[in-house]
């Protein structure tokens, strides 16, 4: 397990409040999920898109990883609970595994609970990170029904 804390943008632990406080008041059956999403909050550094290294999870990240246990690797792509999809390998940011991923750094081991045990992901590459791309929305919002992100009415990616 990686002994540094996760680091987080301020507009993603934005986002993510956002997401937290809509998602709660309609879907129950995600409360186990955005409970430990607000935990991952609670315990993060928070920096500047500015600031934060490129080698960074955030947000609409695409990383690739390699599990520990059966050294398979993989390349996902952290997003809104709208946007993922399991073909694309886009993961929800409420899903353990997109939780679990967030604010970790190249090199850091990840370890989250699953029902068949724990998993162990290496962080080997950051393949895009939207800050570091200066993709960084300015403005964003969550819509309330549905925790869909959009810029301006549409979807930036």
């Amino acid at each position: 397990m990686a002994t540094r804390g996760i680091i987080l943008t301020e507009h993603d632990v934005a986002e993510l409040n956002h997401l937290i406080q809509s998602r709660g008041a309609l879907h129950r059956h995600d409360h186990e999920h955005i409970e430990a999403l607000a935990c991952e909050l609670d315990r993060a550094g928070v920096v500047t898109a500015a600031t934060l290294a490129p080698d960074v999870v955030t947000l609409r990240s695409r990383v690739r990883v390699r599990d520990l246990g059966t050294g398979e690797g993989d390349i996902y792509t952290i997003v809104s609970p709208m946007d993922a999809d399991v073909a694309l390998r886009r993961v929800s940011v409420l899903a353990p595994m997109g939780t679990a991923l967030l604010g970790y750094r190249v090199g850091d081991v990840v370890e989250w609970r699953m029902p068949g045990g724990r998993r162990r992901l290496l962080v080997e590459e950051i393949l895009y990170q939207p800050e570091a791309a200066g993709d960084e929305p300015k403005e964003r919002s969550w819509r309330d029904a549905d925790g869909m992100y959009s810029v301006a009415g549409r979807r930036p990616w």
